[in-house]
């Protein structure tokens, strides 16, 4: 991909737009790119809707979700698995103010935070172990064995 400014004398009738690509072309081009290849790999698909980091992993007998939760008690969170979609949501209430004091800054963040995950084919959802610690939400979803391939006798 290549760029080309080019200087034109005052008063030229070149339109200055011709000489960028365009961006459907720069987009096109960035997804191609091999950095890109993961996001587009089969796997779990996060949505972007919602405004919870989680970091999604597995290993041979679950996938693993870890949400970062700090300053919220487990009573604040609702977690729920329907339809291969696993639903994140927690709430925190806001604490009230002391009277005798004047803010300055106020950065401590209230309110609500999301996110949904859709579950690959291997996890039913059936399994669930959740685990609050330090802040970080630990979801650990089993997966259903592989079916192994069977020998059909031919009568």
């Amino acid at each position: 991909m290549t760029f080309g400014i080019t200087r034109r004398p005052i008063g030229s009738t070149v339109p200055a737009l011709t000489t960028f690509p365009s961006v459907a072309s720069l987009f096109s081009d960035l997804l191609s790119d091999p950095f890109f290849a993961e996001a587009r790999a089969q796997g779990p698909a996060v949505s972007t809707a919602g405004t919870l980091a989680v970091d999604v992993s597995e290993d041979d007998q679950s996938l693993i979700v870890r949400a970062s939760l700090p300053g919220y008690k487990k009573e604040e969170i609702d977690v729920e698995v329907n339809d291969g979609v696993l639903a994140i949501k927690g709430e925190h209430a806001e604490e009230t103010e002391e009277k005798n004091e004047r803010y300055h800054r106020r950065e401590r963040r209230f309110g609500s935070v999301s996110r949904l995950i859709s579950l690959p084919d291997t996890v039913t959802g059936e399994d669930v172990k959740a685990e609050l610690k330090d802040g970080v939400l630990t979801l650990r979803l089993a997966k259903t064995p592989k079916e192994q391939p069977r020998k059909v006798q031919i009568a």
